[in-house]
């Protein structure tokens, strides 16, 4: 059974226009998350203003023990084209980290294996807002299935990996 923190209930319930997602980790889980931040690359997450799903994603990176640096932007069109996101991947968000991008509500586990296997790619998408997906929750655990997809430098695509898993 997947558990909530009140943010992702708060953005489940109210949409991705929700506003801030607050946050509610433990002193213990944000000096493991500290510690773990040390080893990771900074994570800078473009999303809309009034996006709080977003909000709840840039929360589970950092739970993960990414540092990252949110900034809102109003053409997020723009932004998707300078980091090279094909628009049939394309979600409410986007990041960039160590040279890919990381295109909607990607598990913070896939960005950690991306950056440890550093395959010669663009970047990591999971279209769409999969019901599930980190900052997409559920409150009774629900997990739509969806595919984390690497887009590879020709722009083509295959699955990176899938949820939920068994």
């Amino acid at each position: 059974m997947i558990r909530l923190s009140s943010a992702a209930a708060l953005a489940l319930l109210l949409g991705c226009n929700a506003v801030g997602s607050g946050g509610d980790a433990t002193t213990a889980t944000a000096a493991t998350a500290a510690a773990r931040s040390a080893d990771l690359p900074l994570v800078t997450v473009r999303k809309h203003p009034s996006c709080g799903c977003c909000s709840v994603w840039i929360e589970h990176l950092r739970d993960a023990g990414f540092p990252v640096q949110a900034q809102d932007v109003e053409d997020m069109a723009t932004v998707k084209d300078a980091a090279g996101v094909p628009q049939a991947m394309a979600s409410c968000h986007t990041a960039e980290v160590g040279g890919y991008f990381v295109e909607g509500h990607v598990p913070a586990a896939d960005i950690a294996r991306l950056l440890r296997e550093r395959p010669a790619a663009k970047g990591l998408a999971v279209p769409g807002m999969p019901l599930g997906s980190p900052g997409m929750e559920h409150p009774e655990g629900i997990v739509q299935p969806y595919a984390v997809m690497l887009v590879l430098e020709d722009g083509s695509s295959r699955e990176y990996s899938r949820y939920p898993r068994d």
